[in-house]
């Protein structure tokens, strides 16, 4: 009897000590390892150079530009003409473009008009639109929205993260709950296996009926088969986790020796838990998008608006003879020159005015999106924190619950010890102690995946 006392009292004893990992692979190492090597992330990292990608052809429109023209006839051995002209363009913000260039002709039969000085003829000028294109054009229009495309793509890599740490971190969470219900066995079956003990003592001394150690035995044997079953789903939780364990462009196995953070530390410690959920709506990356996508589609009205206006396009050049632009008398702008005036529009604007339509109904259909999304958005995190709360309720419940089974085990060990119970009572106890233990377990790791959805609903992995 004295070894079955002694037996039991090493069951409670052990059953109060902590548990201690080998290893802790905490949830913000796990998830700073998905950031620097999952492929995911990687793709994320790309859409920076792409904007920059995007905004440097935006402003290769306004880029000088050097170009040269050559045109030569001969026949029967005659030079019929030899015309050249070549030069620099220097476009400007406002609609000016600047020309330098340099005009060469020769030939028995030139055209009159293309008859220049011997030396050619350099020529200083600028051409300006004064309608269409004046407040705004393609070139401008281009590289405004390059610029929105550098926030949009911020936003779009914020999105994408928030995806993959939220699926990441839900793995974790997995893993550690499968863990967690590994280590509750674990101590099941070292307790279960003392109390045979004990009891095989206590029948070879004669205090205890053989039944008794059947049914202690029976009991090992049910702890052992839960315990595998539920080494076998931490082993598959672990692999799903690998997916998400990334280095030098390959999956990498996760150490067998890694045990995961607990469940309860740090639980509910999230100030996103009781933010307002309109303000986090409208901090999130897809929404942000929808604001990028309006400002992009403005742009694109102002262009559409602006080809309602006629075209009025003036230019004005400075002749030289050869390389000499300065004149022989007289004002310097109102003597060897060329200047003219192009205008022109259409007579019902059918096009343009259908074009401008189409810009509305494309910004009108985006601010639908954007109310919509933002509301979406509002009452998932409200829905998130609301479980939240219910969780918070049903953990302490459960803490109770299982402290109370704890009370009540060691109450019926007690009256064992006096001859008062039996193996089976105490098993019985100790099942619903265990039972205690996995729903408690349960309920933390759904909150723990709970807080992560919430902050995925904000938009707030990155």
């Amino acid at each position: 009897m004295k070894q079955l006392h002694s037996a039991l009292a090493t069951v409670l004893v052990i059953a109060s000590l902590p548990v201690f990992s080998q290893k802790t692979w905490s949830p913000d190492a796990f998830l700073q390892q998905v950031r620097s090597n999952h492929p995911i992330a990687k793709q994320a990292i790309l859409l920076t150079p792409q904007a920059e990608a995007a905004m440097l052809s935006a402003r290769g429109g306004f880029d000088p530009k050097v170009y040269g023209d050559w045109e030569r006839k001969s026949f029967e051995g005659k030079n019929y003409f030899n015309i050249a002209e070549g030069g620099v363009k220097l476009p400007t913000w406002y609609g000016i473009e600047g020309k330098l260039g340099y005009n060469y002709s020769s030939g028995v039969f030139l055209n009159p008009e293309n008859k220049l000085p011997k030396d050619g003829q350099a020529v200083l000028g600028a051409s300006m639109t004064l309608l269409q294109g004046l407040v705004i054009d393609e070139r401008r229009a281009g590289l405004f929205q390059a610029r929105i495309l550098q926030r949009a793509n911020v936003a779009e890599q914020r999105l994408l993260m928030n995806d993959l740490l939220y699926e990441a971190a839900k793995s974790y969470w997995d893993w550690s709950l499968a863990d967690a219900w590994v280590r509750t066995y674990e101590e099941a079956v070292r307790n279960a296996e003392i109390r045979l003990d004990g009891i095989r003592g206590s029948w070879e001394q004669g205090d205890r009926p053989a039944i008794d150690t059947l049914e202690a035995l029976i009991q090992v044997q049910d702890r052992r088969l839960e315990l595998n079953a539920a080494q076998l789903h931490f082993r598959n939780a672990r692999l799903v986790l690998q997916n998400f364990n990334w280095e030098n462009g390959r999956v990498v196995a996760v150490d067998s020796t890694l045990r995961p953070q607990p469940l309860a530390d740090g639980l509910f410690a999230d100030a996103i838990n009781f933010a307002p959920a309109d303000t986090l709506a409208a901090q999130h990356p897809q929404v942000q998008g929808y604001r990028f996508k309006l400002e992009s589609l403005d742009v694109e009205r102002r262009l559409k608006r602006e080809a309602l206006k006629p075209r009025l396009d003036v230019s004005y050049n400075l002749l030289g003879d050869g390389f000499d632009l300065s004149p022989n008398n007289g004002d310097f702008f109102l003597q060897n020159y060329k200047w003219g005036v192009q205008a022109g529009f259409p007579l019902f604007f059918r096009k343009e005015r259908g074009g401008l339509q189409l810009a509305e109904l494309k910004i009108m259909d985006a601010e639908l999106g954007l109310t919509q999304k933002r509301q979406e958005i509002s009452n998932k995190i409200n829905a998130y924190q609301n479980e939240l709360a219910n969780l918070r309720q049903q953990i302490n419940l459960a803490n109770a619950m299982r402290d109370n089974y704890a009370q009540l085990l060691a109450g019926e060990n007690d009256k064992f010890r006096l001859g008062e119970s039996s193996v089976f009572l105490v098993n019985s106890r100790e099942n619903k102690l265990i039972e205690a233990q996995l729903k408690l377990a349960k309920l933390q790791a759904e909150a723990r995946k709970t807080e992560a959805a919430l902050r995925w609903a904000a938009g707030q992995w990155q």
